[in-house]
This record gives structure tokens, sequence and C-alpha cells, in this order.
């Protein structure tokens, strides 16, 4: 940690759009940039036409050198980012680094995550506090080190979570509100007015979204449905399926009591096109599906759906 007024020179580390809200936010607030690090080209989509990644594009825009490393380990890299002189690393929405990366820098590695560390350890905490029904999340940044999402806390900030809002949304605004916390965080921590604190508290996980997690399991009460469905929208979204069609669910609500529990979880109880409704048992309550997407099928209402499609009450989701 520097103690002197000249501008902290760091080379960042990202990849993905999330991490180049950061890297503008840094850019604007005079920091000085040695290098960008990002993940190598790689080819995508039907074509596979070869696709930068979001920070290389920015960087290139910015005049900034890039390295695109396939082994964060190679000596050459190693060597490359001592010759760069940088005072510190910064990290947002990377890999993670190995022991000969994180400790180059003398002023250390700082890290974003999107959570309120310890919570929310891993690769999708947005996701995670929207599946747990969490009202409150928010952004931390800390000194990296051994374990992942361990390292001392250097600031933070509390962000709640809408009542309706899905982590699309949520992505968005904390991009924006991390982004500026890690330029205040490099400011204040290059001139000495930030000490780093341990993390305290209980550590929970949010590892990676799979495709087994996004399959709707009718036997859960409806909350925990409709959480699972804000916390997957828009990408990768929950999913179910109609008739062996995958069904993409963007967006329910739970429906008032019903005191009919001879329903079987998963059974649509009500299906009428003339008012949009859509109504599915769960193990506890029922949730009225609102947003939707027929596999081959673009993504649309209830209403439409019900219009274009034989749904039957007595059909079963999944």
């Amino acid at each position: 940690m520097a103690s002197d007024e000249a501008r902290p020179r760091i080379v960042f580390m990202g990849s993905p759009d999330f991490a180049v809200a950061s890297a503008e936010q840094l850019h604007r607030s005079e920091i000085e940039f040695a290098a960008v690090v990002t993940t190598p080209d790689k080819p995508a989509g039907r074509g596979l036409k070869v696709r930068e990644s979001p920070v290389k594009l920015w960087a290139r825009e910015k005049g900034v050198p890039v390295l695109q490393p396939e082994d964060l380990r190679d000596p050459e890299f190693l060597n490359q980012l001592q010759r760069l002189q940088a005072e510190y690393f910064v990290v947002v929405a990377f890999r993670i680094l190995p022991r000969e990366v994180f400790t180059l820098p003398p002023g250390g590695t700082i890290n974003l995550h999107a959570s309120l560390l310890p919570k929310y350890r891993g690769a999708a905490p947005i996701n995670w506090a929207i599946i747990q029904g969490e009202t409150e999340t928010g952004v931390t940044t800390i000194l990296i080190d051994e374990k992942v999402d361990s390292g001392d806390i250097l600031m933070q900030w509390h962000v709640p979570i809408g009542e309706d809002e899905t982590f699309g949304e949520l992505y968005e605004r904390l991009k924006k509100i991390g982004a500026e916390l890690l330029a205040e965080t490099v400011q204040k921590y290059h001139r000495g007015e930030i000490k780093p604190r341990k993390q305290i508290g209980p550590a929970t996980k949010a590892p990676k979204i799979t495709p087994e997690l996004c399959r709707i399991d009718w036997q859960q009460p409806a909350h925990q449905i409709r959480n699972l469905v804000r916390g997957l929208c828009p990408q990768p979204a929950a999913f179910t399926f109609w008739q062996g069609r995958r069904l993409k669910i963007f967006k329910c609500a739970v429906a008032e009591a019903d005191t009919n529990e001879a329903h079987t979880p998963g059974e649509i109880v009500q299906a009428e096109a003339k008012n949009g409704i859509l109504k599915i048992r769960c193990g506890t309550g029922s949730v009225l599906l609102q947003e939707i997407q027929l596999e081959g099928k673009r993504r649309m209402s209830t209403e439409e759906f019900l219009r274009g499609y034989p749904v039957q009450a007595g059909d079963i989701l999944g």
C-alpha cells in the first residue's frame, strides 16, 4: 500500500460486461492502467466465429494493452506481469488466481465480489441471494488470499433487493454500484485510508448455476419456486416440461391461498385464456405463471400462450 499521492498503477483482470463497468469507472477515476488481462478469444455461436471478451473490446477502445494467457502460471506471462510494474492487480469476474499471480504486486490484489461477504462466496452470488429469498445483498472489496472469496475486507456497501427484482435487474444495479465501490476502494487504499479487516460471521456458498438447479421441482413451496424463477431470470431461466417440450418460466406470482389440497404438485389447476390465468399446484400453495417461453418459440405472456396452445386443467408439468 502506497502513501504517496501518485496515481495508483494497476493491472485490471476481468472478462464479462459486469467487469467492463468497473474498468470504465476506474479509468474515469484517473487510475493508471498498465494492462488488462482477460480470457483468450473463443469460437462461439452457430458459425463458431471468434468472440472477444467485453473487457478486451473495452481495452482496445481505450488503447490499453491486453494479455490473454491460456495458463496463468505460464512463466512468460508471469514475466510480463512483473515487467508492467503495477502497484496493484484489480480483479472483477475473472478466473481463480494462483498464488504466483496474486502475490506479485507490492500493494496486493484487490477483488470486487457481488455479495456481503462472507455470505455467498462463489461464482453466482447474485443468483443465490435471490433464490434464497434475501431482502438485502451488497458489494464487497477484498484482498485476495489463498482461499476463494475469503480475503480481508477493504470496503462493503449494503444494497436492498426489490420484492419482485430479478437476477438480471439486480445484476445491472450491482454492476454500477460495485464499480463505484471498487474505484473508491483503490483510491482510499492507495492513500492509506483503509485498514483491511477479517471477514466475520458464517460463510455461505454460491456455486455455479447448473442445469439441474434450473429445473423446477414442483414439490417445493410456491414462494421458493417464485424465488428460483426470479433468481434465474432472464438467463439461464428456470424451466419445466409441458407435453414433452421444455417450457422456460421468466415470471410468476404466488397465488392466493387455495383450500383444495387434492391436486398433484406440477398439476395445472386452472387454465383460462380469456383471463390469462395459468395456475400450477406446488408442494405448498400454487403459482400463477406470467411470462413463459415454449421450446423453439419466443418469450410471451401467459395469455398469448394460452390462446395459441391447447393447455388444459389436469395437465401435469415436469
